[in-house]
């Protein structure tokens, strides 16, 4: 594995912003799932997020992307936005906002099995293996075995949320193979574009017509995690990319649960249970040994 790229001061700040963005997402979400239903969420999210990266394109003056670009944007607003967030959302009635910020952090594992099956020169090494099962026991200890002893509505919710993170992982994947080459930028503004128009119809034939009377709260809470949380959020998420590398920027899905979870405990009143925090430590333990900061072992013997 490639060594890390040093984090300098002003990657590390970026990524901590980058964190404290995504970690306040969770509660955004939830606070405006009380007046809206999760596929008006997404909506919400995706159409709002949209309009303001190609405000941002246009200021630039970035070029346009070509018609034969929109099969890609098509794909991925499908696979990295309309999928996990409408799953995500809906999961978050049911759990807590803290731990489904904890299953969200099992992303990069499944991205890792994915890019393993799917492309020739991401194999499955013995640390990647290693990282790749210890953190999914660490899912499997946040969920707890009473959620398939006594199936019901929250271990339904907790299966949703990992199903958003499979979905992240073949997102990566058709990226890699469709939107390579193109300004992020556009890639973003194009993904969102296409994910509202899957969204909104999906939203109007399941959830009935979008509530206009929202109070102050829930138009708040759209506006930060369509405009900060999801619109600057993928600018600086493509910042932290190109100053540290695709390996320290995994970080920031272990610093994104502890904010959730201070959040959702002060606003929402949320208390986990001991075994989601150790279930966490599993799942930075794998992620550690996915980017070799923990290193495996030697073999003894010849």
């Amino acid at each position: 594995m490639a060594p890390q790229k040093i984090l300098s001061a002003r990657a590390l700040a970026l990524l901590l912003l980058l964190a404290l963005l995504w970690g306040g997402s969770f509660l955004s979400i939830r606070l405006a799932l009380n007046e809206i239903g999760p596929l008006w969420a997404v909506a919400h999210r995706t159409v709002w997020a949209a309009l303001i990266l190609w405000g941002w394109v246009l200021w630039r003056r970035i070029p346009l992307p070509a018609a034969r670009d929109w099969v890609g944007f098509a794909g991925m607003g499908l696979l990295n936005n309309v999928i996990p967030f409408g799953l995500m959302a809906w999961g978050q009635l049911y759990i807590e906002s803290g731990l489904t910020s904890i299953l969200n952090a099992a992303t990069a594992l499944f991205g890792v099995l994915v890019a393993a099956a799917i492309f020739p020169d991401e194999r499955l090494t013995p640390a990647r293996l290693a990282g790749v099962l210890t953190g999914l026991g660490g899912v499997a200890l946040a969920i707890g075995p009473e959620a398939l002893a006594s199936f019901d509505l929250r271990s339904l919710a907790q299966l949703a949320v990992l199903a958003g993170t499979i979905s992240y992982a073949f997102a990566s994947a058709w990226a890699r193979v469709h939107l390579s080459g193109l300004r992020p930028e556009v890639a973003a503004a194009g993904m969102l574009t296409c994910a509202s128009l899957i969204a909104i119809p999906a939203a109007l034939a399941l959830e009935g017509p979008p509530e206009l009377t929202l109070s102050t709260t829930t138009l708040a809470a759209i506006a930060y995690y369509a405009g900060a949380a999801t619109a600057l959020a993928y600018l600086l998420y493509y910042r932290v990319l190109a100053l540290a590398g695709a390996g320290n920027l995994m970080l920031v899905t272990l610093l994104i649960p502890p904010i959730a979870i201070v959040l959702g405990a002060l606003v929402l009143g949320e208390a986990l249970p001991p075994r989601a925090f150790a279930g966490f430590a599993l799942i930075a333990a794998g992620m550690g040994l996915l980017t070799g900061r923990i290193p495996l072992p030697p073999r003894s013997g010849p």
